[in-house]
């Protein structure tokens, strides 16, 4: 709720909807229609309602849909009902929500669907916006694709800026680094560690972490990794991470790899096109 405090804040000010409250009589009602103006997949209804609530608790939400459902031009969404002002006041909150989260779960369907047949599930990163985390992962899901860890506190991920900063690593195998710091971690969270060589998988792998973070490889390196882990270390998963777009998504797939990590979910995906339509 704090997240929708702030935007609506952001939109009303200490005056309020000033252009509403001057053109249209307080008594005034209405009904309008959320509708999708182009294909795609659906996420952040709750959103919405709960944005209209915190606006006007006299207002009236009906879901026609559901989050994760897919969507075609035309797709009635939501009906709306309640003070014009009222809805008029939440229109833009309420489709800034919408739009930005449905095309997270639309691009995120989109590679779900690229690497469909393969064993390769696709999952999001921490490049999220700040604050919006919880419902950009969400967003992921209602797309099909997997959550990544949520931030800092709940999965080790050791990557080359962590050894660089620690002199005392100097020297020291990357099995090594990953034994010392599953001793050290908290009890049962996920040891994850980044490699870019075949090298340092190699050397990785004999300190049984849960996954190994492939990056920047490309397919060929990737399919050399597959065959090494397979015969090295069959328990470790290989995640693919950089370079990752539609055109390379499914062949980066084809290599055999468990995961693939994509940035641009969340801080690249388009909006979906999604508008107010009065009835």
């Amino acid at each position: 709720m704090s997240l929708i405090v702030l935007a609506l804040a952001e939109d009303v000010g200490t005056a309020g909807d000033i252009t509403s409250n001057s053109l249209l009589p307080a008594d005034m009602t209405g009904s309008v229609n959320i509708v999708s103006r182009e294909p795609g997949v659906l996420a952040g209804l709750p959103i919405g309602e709960l944005v209209l609530s915190e606006v006007d608790a006299e207002c009236e939400w009906t879901a026609i849909c559901t989050d994760g459902g897919a969507l075609q031009p035309g797709t009635i969404v939501a009906t709306l009902s309640g003070p014009v002002r009222s809805l008029l006041t939440a229109e833009r909150t309420i489709l800034n929500f919408l739009t930005h989260l449905s095309g997270i779960a639309t691009l995120t369907r989109t590679y779900v669907d690229a690497v469909a047949g393969t064993k390769a599930v696709i999952l999001d990163t921490r490049k999220t916006l700040p604050g919006w985390r919880m419902l950009q992962k969400y967003a992921v899901r209602c797309g099909g694709g997997t959550n990544h860890r949520v931030g800092l506190w709940d999965a080790v991920l050791i990557k080359d800026n962590h050894l660089a900063a620690v002199a005392e690593n100097s020297g020291r195998s990357l099995a090594d680094v990953v034994t010392s710091t599953r001793e050290q971690a908290p009890q049962g969270v996920v040891i994850e560690i980044e490699v870019d060589s075949l090298e340092q998988l190699a050397d990785a792998i004999q300190g049984s972490p849960d996954i190994v973070l492939l990056d920047n490889m490309d397919t060929e390196q990737l399919t050399t990794a597959v065959a090494l882990r397979d015969r090295e270390a069959p328990d470790v998963l290989l995640e693919a991470s950089g370079g990752v777009n539609l055109t390379t998504v499914a062949e980066i797939a084809r290599t055999g790899v468990d995961r693939i990590s994509i940035g641009r979910l969340t801080h690249s995906s388009p909006s979906l096109d999604l508008g107010f339509d009065w009835l």
